[in-house]
């Protein structure tokens, strides 16, 4: 098998990416698409030239297809994924990989008993940024990893986002939503975290929404949109990480890591470029390094393609839904670190993922030379 045959479940504003992005990867096409609503699926398979507009159940029902990609919104990935594990179909969702921990573990103890994949976003941790940073640290340039802060600080998507509800409800808000960039990219970059504490709270019980279709429309608000916490790492570094729906403006960096020999400047973790940036302890300024790898654009989808290479080379995905899985405990974690006033111990390991190889590009993939 050189080439993975996709369907994608779910035809929202995220889709319009991935199918975009498609070309780049030569080991999977995407034959199918299918959406609650029928007639949007057929509008983006005429658009991209889909052959197949369906159902979700002639979707799951079709025995051609080898992976699903599951697009839907959060409250129903876990039950997306898996129907699709019962129909024998590989799985690779959008972040989180469930709402509730407990769905989580049913996905990867099915996909294990069937000996299926699941693989799950954020990708961004592949690009060319984040894994640049991998190999600076790995190298030793700021030394041993001590510290990190991280902030994803904005005022809401009711601004912006055509049909902003469900950013609001459990599942939602900015430590679900934008969370599992920069705790992904934190465990791919300093390996898992042994135990957590937070402090959350929903500051505005109801919001307006001021985007089109819905302006107007107002949104009761059920789940925390200011979340403060800190992090511990099994390696025995620290982060302080906020994430918030409530911040109108700030002046913070997105990712910091700080080591006993110098300090980095990591890029935004929900893209995949940089700038990264570098200084030494000694040094009187901060130094940008060139990227090493390929993928700084948009490459949504690249999780994807990489997690069909480990199916067709048999080996461990980067991507893998343990590492999803340590991402949704520690956000739980988290909230229930502020509901209960105490830290939590995670219960859930996963290794720190691979890196890339020098260079790492589209031809990579298109040759099949991932390496371990």
């Amino acid at each position: 098998m050189e080439s993975l045959k996709v369907g994608i479940i779910g035809c929202g504003n995220i889709s319009r990416i991935y199918l975009e992005n498609q070309q780049r990867f030569a080991n999977y096409k995407v034959v199918a698409i299918a959406d609650l609503l029928i007639e949007r699926a057929q509008e983006r398979a005429e658009e991209f030239g889909i052959a197949k507009a369906y159902t979700t159940e002639e979707l799951l029902a079709d025995p051609t297809i080898d992976l699903v990609v599951n697009l839907t919104i959060p409250a129903v990935h876990a039950d997306i994924a898996k129907q699709a594990l019962e129909h024998g179909k590989h799985v690779y969702g959008e972040k989180p990989l469930a709402v509730e921990r407990e769905d989580g573990k049913e996905i990867l103890e099915l996909a294990q008993q069937k000996g299926l994949y699941v693989g799950n976003a954020p990708d961004t941790f592949l690009g060319a940024g984040l894994q640049t940073c991998k190999k600076l640290i790995e190298d030793g340039w700021i030394g041993t990893p001590i510290s990190a802060t991280g902030f994803m600080m904005v005022p809401g998507h009711e601004r912006w986002h055509p049909d902003p509800a469900f950013y609001y409800q459990r599942g939602g808000g900015p430590l679900f939503d934008m969370g599992p960039y920069y705790i992904t990219a934190l465990v791919a970059l300093m390996g898992p975290i042994k135990r957590v504490t937070g402090s959350a709270q929903i500051t505005y019980p109801e919001r307006t929404i001021t985007s089109e279709p819905k302006f107007g429309e107002t949104i009761t608000v059920e789940t925390p949109t200011q979340i403060n916490s800190v992090l511990d790492f099994e390696s025995g570094a620290v982060c302080s990480l906020v994430t918030s729906f409530d911040t109108w403006h700030h002046h913070l960096p997105n990712l910091e890591i700080y080591g006993t020999e110098g300090s980095i400047m990591v890029p935004d973790p929900n893209t995949f470029g940089g700038p990264v940036c570098v200084r030494r302890k000694n040094s009187q300024e901060w130094s940008e390094i060139p990227l090493l790898y390929g993928f700084a654009d948009n490459s949504r989808g690249l999780g994807v393609a990489e997690m069909a290479d480990a199916i067709i080379t048999k080996r461990r995905s980067r991507i893998d839904g343990e590492l999803a899985y340590h991402v949704l405990d520690i956000m739980h974690g988290i909230l229930e670190s502020s509901e209960t006033s105490r830290h939590y111990q995670t219960e859930s390991r996963c290794p720190r993922p691979a890196s890339l190889p020098i260079g790492f590009d589209e031809t990579f993939l298109k040759q099949r030379k991932v390496e371990e």
